[in-house]
């Protein structure tokens, strides 16, 4: 069982600072592995990623 790379990922970039957002969308930012400003992190393509990026939009830029 080793690890498929032709499973699809999202690069994903957090632009704007965690203050005065949400404790809700702070935990989406983290869930997704994020922690600091201009971190690129690259997550999976599932829906429940998806949703999590949907939720936060306004502080990622997604490749």
């Amino acid at each position: 069982m080793g690890a498929n790379n032709s499973s699809k990922t999202i690069k994903v970039t957090l632009v704007k600072g965690l203050i005065a957002t949400k404790q809700e969308h702070r935990a989406c930012v983290r869930g997704l592995g994020l922690r600091k400003r201009h971190q690129t992190v690259e997550v999976q393509d599932t829906p429940a990623v998806r949703g999590m990026i949907n939720k936060v939009s306004y502080l990622l830029r997604c490749e």
